[in-house]
């Protein structure tokens, strides 16, 4: 891939689980990066914007103040909590669209595997139907055909498809669930130990929305890159983990009846028992020939536990 010392990248939540990695990425690459935050705190640098990212105005205002007239590259790394979705997802798009319109850049959109429904394939293409049976996978489709029309109309638009982020900022099912407990030997089972599950090692992905960023000018318009990251089932991390830190681990199955059942007054738990199928649906993302190149080498698995596995628990001893 090409260094790029003389290009910019915006990133839209730039404090969020994969902003803080694609922030890091973009900086060793040799980018200009502007963060766009909620709001400034003492050791952020000059290239710091702070306005709200549902409202394309005050960023686009908030980069002038700090003498960043080009912008080849933005990315909407914003995600709202879940209970959330439904009034901010759309809106967050249509800011980040505004912007990138606006500066002429090259819109980077991160995919997940929402799109796909209950009865998704075990593989995913670019090509697979979406067919969602979920609010939230909806609403991510609605956002996808947006990025589609604005990317006909004359912007181009890559969306980078993963799975479930470990290794970044707290939010993730792994350090939420998996791995929560792992200082007590307990280990939360979310789902069936023998379901391949999509996963996406933060720092890989990140690298690989660089990747896209470099050869942008060889890609179509619109362009669904999947990144294939680290398949795993449940057991193949729990055997890791055992790997790590030999214990002997207590086995949590996460209380699916229960989180169902008082979903009706814990909006969280309605938006996570939702998602639940995730669980019990093997799947995994499939890379287009055309995007290999584009796709970051994958950290062995066991390296990327024990770097996430320090974020949860930085005074466990790991092998």
């Amino acid at each position: 891939m090409n260094q790029s010392h003389h290009s910019t990248v915006l990133i839209l939540g730039a404090r969020g689980r994969l902003g803080a990695a694609l922030v890091d990425a973009f900086g060793r690459r040799g980018w200009r990066v502007m963060r766009q935050v909620r709001s400034l705190q003492p050791n952020d640098t000059r290239d710091t914007v702070a306005a709200d990212a549902r409202d394309s105005v005050a960023i686009l205002d908030g980069l002038k103040k700090v003498s960043a007239e080009t912008i080849d590259v933005v990315i909407n790394a914003c995600n709202p909590p879940y209970t959330r979705w439904s009034e901010e997802a759309r809106p967050l798009n249509d800011a980040a669209l505004a912007v990138t319109k606006a500066k002429g850049a090259t819109l980077i959109f991160p995919g997940n595997v929402y799109n796909f429904g209950a009865d998704m394939p075990p593989q995913l293409l670019p090509e697979t139907a979406q067919l969602a049976t979920t609010r939230k996978g909806r609403i991510r489709i609605e956002m996808e055909e947006q990025i589609e029309l604005t990317a006909i109309s004359g912007t181009q638009c890559l969306i980078v498809r993963a799975g479930d982020f470990f290794g970044c900022n707290s939010g993730s099912w792994f350090d939420l669930v998996i791995a929560k407990q792992l200082h007590k030997n307990v280990v939360t089972m979310p789902g069936r130990s023998d379901v391949l599950h999509a996963w996406a090692y933060a720092p890989d992905l990140a690298e690989t929305f660089v990747n896209a960023a470099e050869t942008r000018g060889q890609l179509s318009r619109f362009e669904q890159i999947h990144f294939p990251g680290h398949s795993l089932r449940l057991q193949d991390v729990i055997d890791a983990i055992h790997r790590l830190h030999p214990a002997a681990y207590r086995l949590k199955k996460l209380p699916w009846p229960i989180i169902r059942g008082l979903s009706f007054a814990i909006p969280m738990w309605r938006e996570i028992a939702e998602l639940s199928y995730l669980w019990e649906r093997p799947h995994q993302l499939i890379t287009a020939p055309q995007h290999q190149h584009l796709i970051a080498p994958q950290t062995p698995t066991d390296e990327a536990l024990r770097a996430a596995i320090k974020r949860i628990h930085p005074s466990l001893l790991l092998n």
